[in-house]
């Protein structure tokens, strides 16, 4: 039986710095992507869609993996498929490949928030859920803005292939330290698909999934785009660039770690948990828009940047507070795969239209699309809080 404490959090958060370490190192090697295999910003998209792809295919059924067989499992068994897909994206010599490999890698990472939020909620110390799920957040910035630094900081000296080497190896790594330092919780015994028909009685669980949609929309993107922006807008070169993004992720982890205790602070549950995440919702559409409007200073575009990060990157711990607190605890798997669902479909589509428009009309009607999707994300977050607060 898992052990409440903060130590048993920090494994888990440490897991999922190492598997974010890998999934986001794909968004972390664009600019060398576009480099050596000439991809548009369009197509760019496309590869982050089909990433995005492999992980919405496999939600479900890795969220009935973790209800049925408990998490440990599935954890283990995700991080080994991650560092094998990191590797493959290293060695990938054509697009064509490249392309497969990204598939794989969301496929790996599908089991990654229905089995770290059960994980949470199994070890999370009485009274602290939203700031433990902030904290196990944490994992997926500082996972991403380590990949940052370390494909662009390999590419310095060598090649960005090492660099996904050397991510596949440290994730390898740390996939042996967790497999005698996590205990796990067991589940019911058999693999079956979710009746998401009960699910979507809640109506307060309905509009967080639906929330889902703009927070996979604007998160996705952003992390997809950042690096880019400051290479080909902001004039940055590919390794000043990846600091940047990984600048972005650190931001985003205080973000995730200052809304979970916020909400703690509030008291907790889903109420609180809609209040903050509308509210970062609000700030980050009036950063969007600030880089949507046109031409503006490179410290200004750079300050919108670290903005986002505290804001839409930090709002994932209480989005996830939200809907697992609408839901028993033994469906928080199935659960936490509809909410992910949503962001992944988010994820899907809103990239490559970034994209396209960055090709066709410039970034800044892409960074207006993003301010739109922030601000549908706080008037849906609003409903929920009236919802939860009737107790629909």
């Amino acid at each position: 039986m898992t052990t409440r404490s903060w130590r048993t959090v920090a494994v888990v958060a440490g897991w999922q710095a190492a598997v974010s370490l890998c999934y986001y190192a794909l968004f972390s090697a664009t600019t060398y992507f576009r480099g050596e295999f000439g991809l548009s910003r369009t197509l760019i998209g496309v590869l982050t869609a089909v990433a995005t792809l492999g992980y919405t295919l496999n939600l479900f059924p890795s969220g009935a993996a973790v209800d049925g067989f408990g998490e440990r499992r599935v954890m283990l068994v995700a991080v080994g498929g991650l560092a094998v897909s990191a590797a493959l994206i290293g060695l990938a010599p054509t697009p064509l490949v490249l392309f497969a490999a990204a598939f794989l890698l969301g496929v790996s990472y599908a089991p990654g928030m229905p089995a770290s939020n059960r994980a949470i909620l199994s070890s999370a110390p009485s009274g602290k859920g939203s700031s433990a799920m902030g904290l196990k957040q944490v994992g997926v910035t500082a996972g991403s803005g380590a990949a940052s630094l370390l494909v662009a900081g390999v590419a310095a000296v060598a090649t960005w292939r090492w660099g996904f080497g050397a991510i596949a190896a440290l994730a390898g790594g740390y996939a042996l330290v967790f497999a005698v330092s996590y205990e796990g919780t067991s589940g019911s015994g058999e693999w079956t698909l979710p009746d998401v028909r009960a699910f979507s009685q809640n109506r307060a669980y309905v509009l967080v999934v639906l929330a889902g949609l703009f927070v996979g929309a604007t998160i996705f993107t952003t992390v997809g785009y950042t690096l880019l922006y400051a290479d080909e807008l902001l004039n940055f070169s590919p390794v000043a660039a990846g600091v940047v993004l990984a600048a972005v992720q650190a931001a985003g982890s205080a973000g995730r770690l200052g809304a979970g205790s916020l909400a703690d602070r509030l008291g907790g549950g889903a109420r609180a948990a809609a209040t903050v995440t509308g509210g970062q919702a609000a700030v980050a559409t009036g950063a969007f828009t600030l880089l949507g409007v046109g031409a503006i200073p490179r410290p200004v575009a750079l300050a919108a940047l670290l903005v986002l990060g505290v804001s839409i990157l930090g709002s994932t711990g209480v989005y996830y507070s939200c809907l697992t607190a609408l839901v028993p605890r033994e469906e928080v798997g199935a659960a936490s795969a509809g909410g992910q669902t949503a962001i992944n479909v988010g994820g899907l589509f809103f990239p490559p239209a970034f994209g396209y428009l960055a090709d066709t009309v410039g970034y800044g009607a892409g960074w207006l699309l993003l301010a739109g999707c922030a601000g549908l994300l706080v008037v849906v977050l609003a409903a929920v809080r009236r919802s939860v607060g009737r107790g629909v």
